[in-house]
């Protein structure tokens, strides 16, 4: 039955995840988190980060790896096999259909009505971490701060993602290492 539940998750993502990669993180969040419990908020934040940093579509990077938590190999396949064959499939048909069609003013409209609910769903999405970074360690200050300079850095220095993404990664794994490194002196003094 978890295979099938994999392929039915990823399959809606799939169908539904109309814009790109972007567009259907709050899908795969809605399937993964909400409806199956396969992960914890936090755990699909953190896979979102890092899949963020590699290269390729966002959408099989996190197929893939779902599908493996849940299911091994033959999850991932599953899931990667849900997740865009529904896409092949669609671009041939739609895209030969809106070709035909494409200066009818009810296919401008239709691409233009879909975007801003698009744009609500990755703001819901970005409002939730937000509120997710606040209320662990980091706090208002440090959240704000975050936010304002990642977009700074991507919006007008044109710095990837990937690149700030590595360097908060980085500059995580240091400040630990580092604490590690006091606590290992007081102990020391202790003694």
């Amino acid at each position: 039955m978890k295979q099938v539940d994999i392929f039915v998750a990823f399959f809606r993502v799939g169908m539904l995840g109309y814009g790109g990669g972007p567009s259907s993180i709050p899908l795969v969040y809605k399937e993964v988190v909400d409806k199956y419990k396969w992960m914890d908020s936090d755990e699909f934040g953190d896979i979102v980060a890092i899949g963020n940093a590699l290269p390729g579509p966002i959408a099989t990077k996190l197929a893939g790896y779902i599908g493996y938590r849940v299911g091994g190999i033959v999850g991932m396949l599953n899931a990667l096999v849900a997740s865009t064959v529904p896409t092949i499939i669609m671009m041939i048909f739609l895209l030969n259909a809106l070709n035909a069609y494409k200066d009818e003013s009810w296919v401008k409209g239709m691409a233009a009505a879909v975007m801003p609910v698009v744009a609500v769903m990755l703001a819901v999405l970005t409002w939730d971490y937000v509120k997710k970074s606040w209320e662990s360690t980091l706090g208002w200050g440090w959240t704000l701060l975050f936010v304002v300079a990642s977009l700074i850095l991507m919006e007008f220095a044109n710095i990837h993602p990937a690149i700030i993404i590595f360097a908060l990664l980085l500059g995580a794994l240091l400040k630990k290492d580092s604490r590690s490194g006091d606590q290992g002196k007081k102990e020391k003094h202790s003694t």
